[in-house]
């Protein structure tokens, strides 16, 4: 009998984690690396936010918390999903965890039994299907092509649906492609979502505030109001407000699913960061100036990253909704042969050989689900990302 538990065989680590990690280790290293792995913003957090967390240490708000979120937070959080989204929620209703990854692994958690399966559209975040394998569930993946502007059909949501099926997870803006639904393409999926009542909505929203050229975002429960008691829209502050690190989620939902989560949660990590809570207080109830300013950044990264990448031999490059990432299309570059004679056979081959011989960390497609693409993130200081992206350009003109 071994040591390592036998469910631990069914995952793997964060693919986008690893490539990070490899980019550390080859600047470590004294190589010129360029790393676009991380979805990380590369703003400071804003200062009225930062100092709400100092202010909560200097006051001595270091305590053990409720397990799943202070009143002031839950409060603020029930307050935003009515300003900003129409849905009216209390505070028995809203759970808060050490980011959104804690958030989704506490719903399945608390909600799969062996062999319930969850729908999830690919590409996807690469969290997603591992953390249903270790909820002992089956993921179900929906193929979401390029030629389908990377969002699920409302006729392939039907065709996956089964007696199993316990959750569709949604994610837009999406993480790795940046595609979001508009409220004709929700709609067409919560009307399917509408004739089977014994399916529930696990919605990702994190994303949501970072929307270009003006478009509008939607939630599933506020689409369709039928889905409000099967519902968990999640949310966060780690994006919008550039607090990765202080590790802060939450979601809102039926009660009894909320309080389900709090049991999962109350034996593992327990209560989020006292001093988290207090500064995600202030981002939500706070200005939210910043975040625009922020946008137009990050819409003119995209804009030259898109221009670029589509200049580059092989590559094809659509312009994404949201998010701060492109999932460029390598096709155009399988079959052939780097400078250095290496022979690229798929994503993760084209993904390697850039890093071995321009220096730049993307991730392979393979990771996400849907093949041959890679994801960049364009998060990061434009010259950076101008000089990337004439690496790219450069490795495959260098192709034969």
């Amino acid at each position: 009998m071994g040591l390592i538990a036998e469910r631990l065989s069914r995952i793997k680590p964060s693919p986008t984690i690893a490539v990070s990690t490899k980019a550390q280790e080859l600047k470590a290293a004294g190589r010129d690396v360029i790393g676009l792995g991380a979805g990380e913003p590369d703003f400071d957090t804003p200062p009225n936010i930062a100092a709400a967390g100092i202010r909560a240490i200097e006051q001595g708000d270091t305590r053990y918390t409720a397990v799943d979120g202070t009143p002031a937070l839950k409060k603020a959080i029930c307050a935003k999903f009515k300003r900003e989204n129409g849905l009216d929620y209390k505070p028995s209703q809203v759970t808060v965890s050490s980011g959104g990854k804690q958030v989704i692994y506490n719903a399945l958690m608390a909600t799969l039994d062996p062999g319930d399966e969850v729908i999830i559209p690919a590409p996807y975040w690469v969290s997603y299907p591992d953390m249903v394998l270790l909820a002992e569930g089956k993921p179900v993946f929906v193929p979401c092509p390029q030629n389908n502007g990377f969002r699920m059909r409302a006729e392939d949501l039907e065709q996956a649906i089964t007696p199993r099926t316990k959750w569709v997870i949604l994610n837009s803006p999406s993480n790795p492609t940046g595609a979001a639904y508009s409220h004709a393409d929700l709609k067409a999926l919560t009307d399917v979502l509408m004739r089977h009542p014994h399916v529930h909505v696990l919605t990702d929203d994190m994303y949501e505030h970072l929307m270009y050229d003006g478009f509008q975002f939607v939630t599933p429960a506020q689409v369709e109001p039928g889905l409000y008691d099967r519902t968990l829209t999640m949310n966060g502050v780690s994006k919008a407000y550039c607090m990765t690190g202080w590790r802060i989620g939450y979601a809102a939902g039926p009660e009894k699913l909320i309080k389900a989560m709090a049991v999962i949660q109350s034996q593992s990590t327990s209560n989020p960061s006292s001093i988290s809570q207090a500064a995600a207080v202030e981002a939500l109830n706070g200005p939210q100036d910043f975040i625009p300013r922020n946008n137009a950044v990050f819409q003119e990264r995209r804009d030259l990253v898109v221009q670029m990448l589509n200049t580059a031999p092989g590559i094809f490059c659509p312009k994404p909704e949201g998010a701060f990432y492109v999932y460029p299309s390598c096709a155009g570059t399988i079959g052939k042969t780097t400078r250095s004679g290496k022979r690229i056979g798929n994503d993760t081959d084209f993904t390697t050989a850039l890093l071995e011989e321009e220096g730049v960390a993307v991730v392979q497609g393979e990771a996400f689900g849907l093949s041959p693409h890679f994801r960049i993130s364009y998060a990061t200081a434009t010259e950076t990302l101008r000089d990337a992206c004439q690496r790219i350009i450069r490795f495959c003109e260098g192709l034969k």
